[in-house]
């Protein structure tokens, strides 16, 4: 007798921002079988190979099932829940009333594709006057979000499966992923011969190796390269004139900007052929529409927030907005940055862009005598201990704290340095859901359900959330009792209970999650109590986008919710007409505002030339983190997950192989102001002299069934400065670390 096979069960990957939706089978509590879900409204049953090796991280065997108490002597007992949650509430409390709240700084918001936990946050927080966050995002997209800011008040997204002609800016989508479809969208570009690509990298990625145009520029001289190809547009007179005429402030500074670069010059500083610099511009010019793609390669590099800046030129300039296949504005379900202003943080004055302390300066935030230090902290979903700049300062910090709580799956390096560790529900094991809703003119959301009920012992975030409010007493239960009547009565009934609620008791506005959470959860479907928080995402999005809400088939925001809840491979919940671009553009005269002095006055000072970041001692740029076919974030510790370069080899040319003495597969010390460590080489066609890679996702380490501990690979931040950073949003210099390597002496026995 056969026993039938388990029912496909829809989800999504969880190892980038486009969480691709999946379909998996299950045997007892591992994902047995895993493809694309071709229900899907945005991946439409595309994968690439990692999304098959989820399991890993299901099943990881450094999974936390109980909470955890550091003792004196740094080792951990397991406690209960209900001392945990008393003793943690009780501490921030103390902090909160010796220093005051805002000396509690909060890390995190939901790992990669697990942001509904982070929607319940915010209620703690409020509660305890918390002001200061950050995340992964003032590590990379700080810098950009300023510009957006400042441009057209948003953040865009291209159209890339009907540009004519697609640019990737220090991005490698055939690895890196970032958009729906993505190496299907790319095959198509390669095959269509009026299409064209154009990749601004000094690697031969996959994806350059696709391109039509392919400027591979000297590490760190983006910005060179993106000045001369936007000066070629004014010199030539290729600019969409009546674009800017019609739709934006500003042009004139930026056109006699431009109007005084050398593009021969400029070329030949940033290390690419003048003539095929001009061809890539004038293709640009020459097309109906254009997409653009910025990443880490420059948002994590000399000039990162110049080179925004320029990069985003190429398409204003050329007038490739609000049409099909070019540059949109789009809606968000959720926002993934706070309120626009930029504030300072209390010790080192760095700016505070988008709501986001610039991780660099964390450490420095913390380990000082300054009265206005950060005290405690909480990270949720993150790894601050392995993941910023200059790891060995972020430790000695950590362990500065009076408290530090972590909320994880598995004794992180972060983990391991806390007060209390709380283990939380994988994200196979609740309802979760990711925010980077980026797409226009259809864009998703995808409510997953729990494949399984959450391991024993842990609990999802919104619940650990909840019991915490609930600790601090700062609502009566009483005051919930008619919301909780009204949610029985369905949606329509309760969305009037609420709004009368929180207008006549503005206390509860403070803690809204909570709110939600406690009172409309309990009426959801089983499982999808921790949805609850979507339901105010909803009436939001339909308030906000109310036609493309419409459009996308919901009548209203409690039609959205409906169908959020209904859709378990995910729904579409906005469609755009592309005029409604214009009405997403924040500034009142509905312009694109070009002009941003500080940058025009950047880019003056390209003339000078590169600075010399190099040196005799250290005369290699290192880009540190590079993403690979197995290589991921944090969130896969299990090393037994790749099949190939289990070391995280360092990727070198095949010059410096040979000046240095190294071989392939042999080892090499790399050097760098920060530190240093032994990496297995790897010598490749792909890297410029004077260029190596270390992969991202290594260096954590991992302890087996066997009890045995193992670190594959080194730790990218080992390597790295926290003052190596952009001079606007602090981002970090990783693509771009001075090093010195050497090779190793194998050992005889």
């Amino acid at each position: 007798m056969t026993t039938p096979s388990a029912p496909w069960q829809p989800t999504a990957c969880i190892l980038c921002e486009c969480n691709c939706g999946i379909v998996v089978q299950l045997d007892g509590r591992s994902l047995a079988k895993i493809r694309g879900d071709k229900d899907h409204p945005a991946s439409q049953g595309y994968t690439c190979n990692k999304a098959l090796r989820l399991d890993h991280y299901q099943n990881n065997p450094t999974r936390l099932t109980a909470p955890m108490r550091r003792r004196p002597d740094g080792g951990y007992d397991e406690i209960d829940w209900d001392t945990a949650i008393a003793e943690i509430a009780e501490g921030f409390t103390r902090i909160r009333d010796s220093y005051g709240g805002d000396k509690i700084f909060y890390y995190g918001g939901g790992g990669q594709g697990n942001h509904v936990g982070g929607a319940y946050s915010g209620a703690f927080l409020k509660a305890l006057g918390a002001r200061y966050r950050s995340n992964a995002l003032a590590q990379e997209k700080t810098g950009e979000f300023w510009v957006d800011s400042q441009l057209y008040g948003g953040h865009t997204r291209g159209e890339f499966e009907h540009a004519e002609v697609s640019v990737f800016v220090g991005k490698n989508p055939w690895m890196s992923q970032s958009f729906p479809r993505a190496r299907t969208v790319l095959q198509d570009i390669a095959k269509d011969p009026h299409r064209s690509m154009i990749v601004i990298d000094p690697v031969i990625t996959d994806t350059a190796k696709l391109a039509d145009f392919h400027l591979r520029v000297r590490p760190g001289t983006d910005a060179w390269c993106l000045a001369a190809m936007a000066a070629v547009l004014v010199q030539e007179n290729l600019c969409d004139e009546a674009f800017l005429a019609e739709h934006v402030t500003g042009a004139e500074p930026v056109r006699d900007a431009l109007a005084a670069v050398n593009v021969d010059g400029y070329a030949a500083r940033c290390g690419v052929d003048a003539d095929l610099l001009r061809a890539a511009a004038r293709r640009i010019a020459a097309a109906s529409s254009v997409s653009v793609f910025e990443d880490l390669g420059i948002q994590q590099a000399p000039n990162s927030t110049l080179s925004s800046y320029l990069n985003k030129m190429l398409w204003i300039l050329t007038g490739n907005f609000a049409k099909r296949g070019g540059q949109h504005l789009h809606s968000s379900f959720a926002p993934l940055f706070g309120a626009g202003g930029v504030g300072r943080t209390p010790v080192t004055g760095a700016p505070v862009i988008a709501g986001l302390v610039p991780s660099n300066v964390v450490a420095e935030e913390i380990n000082t005598d300054h009265p206005d230090r950060f005290r405690a902290m909480i990270v949720e979903s993150s790894n601050p201990a392995h993941s910023l700049a200059d790891s060995a300062a972020v430790r000695e910090a950590l362990a500065a704290l009076e408290l530090l709580v972590v909320v994880d799956v598995a004794m992180t390096e972060t983990a391991r340095l806390a007060h209390y560790v709380l283990p939380a529900a994988s994200q196979f094991e609740k309802a979760e859901a990711t925010f980077f809703n980026l797409e226009f003119p259809h864009n998703t959301f995808h409510l997953r359900h729990p494949l399984m009920d959450p391991a024993p012992g842990t609990l999802p975030e919104p619940e650990i959330w909840a019991r915490l409010v609930r600790a601090l007493g700062v609502v009566d239960d009483a005051e919930l009792q008619p919301l909780r009547r009204a949610a029985a009565d369905g949606l329509d009934a309760y969305a009037q209970a609420f709004f009368a609620a929180v207008g006549a008791n503005p206390a509860l506005g403070r803690v809204l999650p909570y709110v939600l959470y406690e009172t409309l959860g309990p009426v959801l479907p089983q499982g999808l109590a921790g949805a609850a928080a979507l339901w105010g995402l909803a009436q939001k999005a339909a308030m906000t986008y109310p036609d493309a809400v419409r459009r996308a088939g919901h009548a209203d925001g409690n039609a959205l919710f409906t169908a959020i809840l209904s859709s378990p491979s995910g729904v579409t919940f906005t469609e755009h007409e592309y005029a409604d671009d214009w009405g997403l553009i924040s500034h009142a005269d509905g312009k694109i505002a070009l002009a941003i002095p500080e940058l025009l006055a950047d880019l003056g000072a390209l003339a000078a030339g590169p600075a010399q970041l190099t040196s005799a001692e250290f005369p290699i740029v290192l880009s540190a983190g590079e993403r690979r076919a197995f290589t991921a974030n944090d969130i896969f510790r299990d090393p037994a997950w790749r099949k190939r370069d289990a070391d995280g080899a360092l990727r070198v040319s095949v010059q410096d192989a040979q000046a240095l003495g190294l071989v392939d597969g042999g080892r090499a010390r790399i050097s760098t102001a920060a530190g240093s460590a032994e990496a297995t080489v790897e010598i490749s066609a792909a890297m410029l002299p004077g260029h190596a890679a270390l992969p991202n996702g290594f260096g954590l380490d991992f302890v087996g069934a066997d009890g045995i501990s193992t670190v594959p690979g080194v730790a990218p931040n080992a390597l790295t400065s926290a003052d190596w950073r952009d001079a606007y949003a602090g981002t970090p210099w990783h693509k771009h670390v001075p090093a010195r390597i050497s090779a190793v002496a194998p050992v005889t026995v």
